[in-house]
């Protein structure tokens, strides 16, 4: 394809430096106000930022090789200039990318090959010592997969409509979308659109969620009249299916440590017509204590390293660091131990993640339960990237006595 036009090239330079070297900004929040300042760009151009912007946070590591590794700090035009050769798109030299010597780039791209994994899979070295410890020889073919990019995937609201109904509306929209096999509820769309400008977006018929998440809800057990607690609800993706798979009957009460997700879980529950959710931010101990022996199914969605979703979040490999997963460890075996006690004795609770480490999932709930005699597991599942969605770990664990 020609290249973008000096103005992306510009663009793509901008939200780079802030997602790397300024801010530390979270990718998926600086394209998106990227693009929001940049009104006057086609959909054409956009797809164009959006796409090279991820993949060069995706392969920064490989790219800063085929740059030459003693290049600190990196340079963001070279960085840009070391991907339009790889991925051999055309481009113009603007005067931003005069003095870059090319040459140099090309003798290592011409080579074909490079000398570690860490720079193969484009991961920090850590992390190739990680994922080799606790997944074995498959952890290639799994980082492999994390390296491709996310299929965008909807869950139809049953409260107001069913996948086939979504995907007719939908395509009055020019949106094309199809059912995926063992997600009940799942739509995947043909090509990567912006879904929230669509009326069917506006009239609440649709969440964007991926299939493994989507999962969740379902392992979770829920009848119709229960009270539900979703201890890390977050933003409440999986809040809003839990609603609409108990019809909107029972309570459901959600809980976060950050007011302002509760106040976007609120929004979204208001357009999806989901109306037995109650918030609640955890400000204090109080808040679980006062649901201990109360509650018939509780989701712990507990905060993790996110390496099952680097998919859709390449940027979070190079934020985070094995100390930082040691300490989420702690937390998680804390959060399993506090929350638990909100269930009633033959109450269910899932602990989930979006991890696949196993010391972080199936480890963690096998500690638990060695802990607390008086729990047990049912079932577990884990999904890996390499199945095609995102990787997630759920477990259903009963509470005997």
């Amino acid at each position: 394809m020609e290249l973008i036009h000096r103005n992306l090239a510009i663009g793509i330079h901008d939200a780079l430096q802030e997602t790397f070297f300024e801010k530390n900004k979270y990718a998926d929040k600086v394209i998106e106000r990227l693009l929001k300042s940049h009104r006057q760009w086609g959909s054409q151009d956009r797809a164009v930022v959006s796409e090279i912007f991820y993949n060069i946070i995706r392969w920064k590591k490989r790219l800063e090789y085929y740059m030459g590794e003693s290049v600190k700090p990196t340079n963001v035009y070279k960085l840009i200039i070391a991907y339009l050769l790889w991925s051999k798109t055309n481009y113009k030299r603007f005067e931003e990318f005069e003095g870059i010597k090319i040459a140099d780039i090309t003798t290592k791209l011409r080579k074909g090959t490079v000398p570690t994994k860490a720079i193969e899979h484009s991961i920090p070295e850590w992390l190739v010592e990680t994922l080799e410890k606790e997944l074995g020889e498959k952890w290639e073919k799994e980082m492999h997969a994390l390296n491709e990019k996310a299929p965008t995937v909807l869950r139809a609201n049953s409260l107001r409509t069913t996948p086939r109904e979504l995907i007719s509306d939908l395509a009055h929209e020019n949106v094309v979308a199809y059912t995926i096999k063992n997600h009940p509820d799942a739509v995947q769309l043909e090509e990567k659109k912006n879904v929230f400008l669509t009326t069917a977006f506006k009239e609440g018929l649709f969440e964007v969620q991926d299939a493994s998440s989507q999962k969740i809800g379902y392992f979770l057990d829920v009848k119709e009249g229960q009270r539900v607690v979703d201890a890390c609800a977050g933003a409440g993706g999986k809040t809003l299916h839990i609603a609409a798979l108990m019809k909107n009957k029972g309570q459901i009460i959600a809980l976060d440590i950050f007011e302002w997700k509760l106040a976007e879980l609120k929004r979204r529950a208001k357009r999806a017509g989901a109306h037995n959710i109650e918030t609640r931010v955890i400000s204090d101990t109080k808040v679980i204590k006062r649901l201990h022996d109360k509650v018939d199914r509780l989701l712990i969605d507990a905060p993790c390293s996110g390496l099952g979703v680097l998919k859709r979040n390449p940027d979070s490999k190079w934020k985070i660091d094995q100390a930082f997963i040691d300490r989420i460890k702690k937390e998680q075996q804390q959060i399993i131990q506090d929350y638990s006690k909100m269930l009633k004795v033959g109450g269910k609770m899932v602990y989930a993640t979006c991890s696949i480490l196993p010391s972080e999932n199936n480890k963690q709930v096998e500690e638990f339960i060695k802990n607390n005699p008086n729990y047990k597991m049912i079932k577990d599942e884990k999904v890996m990237p390499s199945e095609g969605y995102d990787g997630f770990y759920m477990a259903l664990i009963e509470r005997l006595s």
